[in-house]
């Protein structure tokens, strides 16, 4: 049902028609990247939080080689990184983990834009199930998935040491 919700999503910018759908598991970053026969960090994962607002969360796209900075999630946003567990995932978002997105949510939740993805000029992020992606630029991530600003509150990615 979610993949179906992101395919009438991408309707609007007649790019249903690039949903890619795997037969075999992408629910990973290592699986997707496996099944797409590209680099795990050019898998776009997206990371569900708890909100200021006890009654809704907020989203993170982030690099697949990422990994979530507590101090910088907490400067960014003023509360602790608190991950949503996978029953309130897919009530918020209306994706099961291992196929969460920005696309297609069953509530407007803010999207934020982890700085770890600019360096690559295309990224793949789930649509809506375990067995599909997308590949898109990252101007068409950030519209697509309706990004609310970019931030940088991951650490581990690349090969520098100030991240």
């Amino acid at each position: 049902m979610s993949l179906e919700a992101v395919k009438d999503y991408f309707k609007h910018w007649d790019k249903e028609k690039d949903i890619i759908e795997l037969e075999i598991s992408s629910a990973t970053v290592e699986l997707a990247a496996a099944a797409l026969h590209v680099e795990p960090e050019k898998i776009a994962k997206t990371l569900a939080f708890r909100g200021l607002d006890s009654e809704y969360g907020i989203l993170i796209v982030a690099a697949g080689d990422a990994k979530i900075d507590n101090k910088k999630f907490r400067h960014t946003f003023g509360m602790k990184a608190r991950m949503l567990s996978p029953d309130e995932t897919l009530e918020q978002t209306g994706h099961a983990v291992g196929g969460v997105c920005p696309f297609g949510l069953a509530h407007p939740l803010p999207v934020f834009m982890d700085i770890s993805l600019k360096r690559f000029e295309k990224v793949y992020p789930a649509c809506g199930s375990s067995t599909s992606a997308i590949g898109l630029s990252i101007d068409e991530l950030y519209e697509f998935g309706k990004g609310k600003d970019w931030v940088d509150v991951c650490k581990g990615w690349g090969n520098t040491e100030e991240n």
